[in-house]
């Protein structure tokens, strides 16, 4: 019998292999259509049995990405979602329930339901290159493993590790699942066939967990562990924002992982789930991320010699992060010395990402010091990332440009200065293109691509394919103050010191910010990104009239610039903000709406003003770069759902009590 997604080949060996081959798509992913067969070919199987299965992807970027996302979004009922994650967990469990071994071999990314069928498998076989990654993500999207993982994983490898994977969505790759048992072999994807023979004629016993993991799930002992997963998510997000990661407990600790076994009625219900609004947004955030890694696949542009201007926090390291994408990289500062912390920095980002030593030194290769500025001449792009000051720049700019080779970009990693007081000394503004990335370089994904008036469109395009070359999430933005993302976060840090002036505590409006979902209060994200950074975006950004805030001004005169001098609006210890108990006496819906009003504001005239080109961009953008609740989808998606009318009548109320900041743009009209 012949199937549309997958091939069964049958050897004279008594073996069998079974090849996941999604038509017409470059990916493997679980769609009903995909199910069904994969249902069928199990009923086959157990008619006619083999002596072992190897399930193998055709795919050359990966086994399997999970669950159709299209399609899981296209459900118009909670009855939909049900029945789609029955029929995987139906068919998963046919799978589980072959009375022969198999094995599942797994390369590039095998994510949430791919995952969940490599875990029904007897066997795991893992490829070792660094792009081969298992993970169950399904909480960043704000839903559960259902078809299998919450209740196959922690039976595996014990409760304890199952649960990390399962509530932070981690990928793990072949040496950190070979020890924690998750798989069997790892081994090089072209001995994959060996591998799987090897363990369907001769197959060991399958892997369980040692004692000390399997006690997890005792009974008395599993109220244990539940009980203390919940309270160090607690730590980090709220139920009411995010009730996945609680699910996930729930359905493990009360139901053995079942999703069958749940009752709509309850919290941790497929029903439930799929109708909570933070479900709908992360689904759509995870979208828009794949949206923006789309972009630049136009650009023929191809970047192998990049060369960083500046070794300081910055651009040391972007500099270490192309490095470790694989490109040769020249760091130029006045001197070896100013160079050397930089070049530190990478070594511990190395050993830390990439653990083996031939791979850390072969990034370490990469990166070579350049005080002499050698690699200008050689360099594909020069990033700049020097001071904040356009006359500085300009300098620069005019003493490297004649020694740049011909079809050279020069990018500036400004993070508020627009490209067009920055171009007029280029010989040729075409091809200066803002390139801002965020700190931490490492853990921050956006990087805004900024379009001058003069940035031809073949450069832009080639920012944001070397965006993605380098693997981080590009936001196209025209030039102006700010761009987007400071634009948007400098009005909300700006009335949260405005507060602190009146009197309301820092740990108070920092617990504001939090109750709305805030991974971080703007108090505390202030001395973490440095008090001088602030002042100097703010007077970058700052509106006709506006004050500097006193606390600010006397903690800038004072040299106290937060976390790096150890003092700013908080004194740090140990790497941690010394704060006071908490109080009840503030309405923290009030406070938050004043601090995000301004933020929402400014997000809607950047979509009115073609700052960006929609306002779903702007949503990624500010969530990227930001952080910014991400259960409510962005400060636009927020507006949407709270209600216009509702927000601007609060708006309306601010201005007569605070003044013109809280003025309503005239884009809530259009974009609201």
């Amino acid at each position: 019998m012949s199937y549309q997604h997958w091939r069964l080949e049958r050897e004279d060996s008594g073996l069998a292999f079974l090849t996941f081959d999604k038509a017409n798509e470059s990916t493997n992913t679980f769609s009903n259509a995909a199910l069904n067969e994969l249902s069928a070919i199990a009923d086959e199987l157990a008619k006619s049995p083999p002596k072992g299965l190897a399930i193998l992807s055709a795919k050359d970027n990966g086994f399997a990405a999970g669950a159709d996302i299209n399609q899981f979004t296209s459900f118009k009922s909670a009855e939909e979602a049900k029945a789609f994650t029955k029929l995987g967990l139906d068919v998963f469990d046919k799978i589980a329930a072959l009375r022969f071994p198999t094995v599942a071999m797994v390369h590039g990314f095998c994510m949430g339901g791919g995952t969940e069928l490599s875990l029904a498998c007897t066997y795991r076989v893992m490829d070792d290159g660094p792009k081969t990654k298992m993970a169950l993500p399904e909480v960043l999207i704000g839903i559960v493993p259902g078809w299998g993982g919450a209740m196959r994983m922690p039976k595996l490898i014990g409760a304890g590790q199952a649960l990390d994977l399962m509530l932070t969505g981690r990928g793990v790759n072949g040496r950190s699942a070979k020890r924690m048992g998750l798989a069997d072999v790892v081994t090089p994807r072209r001995h994959f066939m060996n591998a799987a023979r090897m363990l369907l004629t001769n197959p060991p016993a399958p892997h369980k967990p040692s004692f000390g993991q399997a006690i997890a799930d005792w009974p008395v002992i599993r109220n244990i562990v539940a009980s203390k997963a919940a309270s160090s998510v607690s730590k980090k997000v709220a139920q009411k924002h995010y009730p996945a990661p609680y699910a996930i407990i729930d359905l493990w600790q009360n139901y053995g992982g079942d999703p069958r076994k749940v009752p709509d009625s309850s919290p941790t219900s497929i029903a439930s789930i799929f109708s909570h609004p933070t479900t709908a947004n992360l689904i759509r955030i995870f979208k828009l991320q794949e949206r923006m890694k789309a972009m630049g696949k136009d650009s023929s542009t191809s970047i192998r010699h990049v060369h960083v201007i500046g070794a300081g926090a910055m651009g040391g390291d972007i500099a270490a992060w192309c490095a470790f994408r694989g490109l040769t990289v020249t760091l130029q500062d006045l001197s070896a010395e100013r160079i050397a912390p930089a070049i530190k920095r990478a070594a511990e980002m190395y050993k830390k990402r990439l653990k083996q030593p031939h791979l850390i030194q072969a990034a370490m290769d990469r990166l070579i010091p350049d005080p002499k500025a050698d690699g200008v001449v050689q360099a594909d792009l020069i990033i700049e990332a020097i001071v904040e000051n356009p006359e500085i720049k300009k300098k620069l700019y005019a003493d490297i440009e004649p020694r740049m080779k011909a079809g050279a970009i020069l990018a500036t990693n400004t993070s508020s200065i627009p490209l067009q007081q920055l171009s007029g000394v280029l010989k040729r503004p075409e091809r200066l293109v803002g390139l801002h990335f965020f700190n931490p370089v490492a853990q921050m994904m956006l990087v805004e691509i900024v379009e001058g008036p003069q940035t031809s469109p073949e450069v832009m395009q080639a920012g944001i394919a070397f965006t993605r070359q380098i693997d981080k999430l590009p936001m196209p933005c025209k030039s102006a103050p700010g761009f987007l993302v400071n634009r948007v976060l400098s009005p909300y840090l700006h009335e949260a010191m405005l507060m602190l002036d009146e009197g309301i505590p820092g740990e108070i409006i920092d617990a504001a910010a939090r109750d709305f979902g805030m991974p971080m209060g703007p108090i505390e994200l202030a001395d973490m990104v440095g008090l001088d950074i602030c002042y100097a975006v703010g007077h970058e950004l700052g509106k006709p009239g506006q004050k500097v805030p006193a606390k600010l001004q006397a903690c800038i005169d004072a040299k106290h610039l937060g976390k790096k001098t150890g003092q700013g609006f908080y004194r740090w210890e140990n790497g941690k903000p010394v704060k006071s108990g908490p109080r009840n006496d503030f309405d923290l819906v009030a406070l938050a709406d004043r601090m995000t009003l301004p933020a929402i504001n400014e997000a809607i005239a950047c979509v009115r003003e073609g700052i960006v080109v929609d306002s779903d961009l702007a949503d990624a953008g500010v969530i990227f770069g930001t952080g910014f609740a991400p259960h409510r989808g962005g400060p636009i998606q927020a507006a949407k759902a709270r209600g216009k009318d509702e927000l601007l009548k609060i708006m309306a109320m601010f201005e007569k009590q605070y003044g013109e900041r809280f003025k309503a743009d005239a884009g809530w009209q259009m974009v609201i």
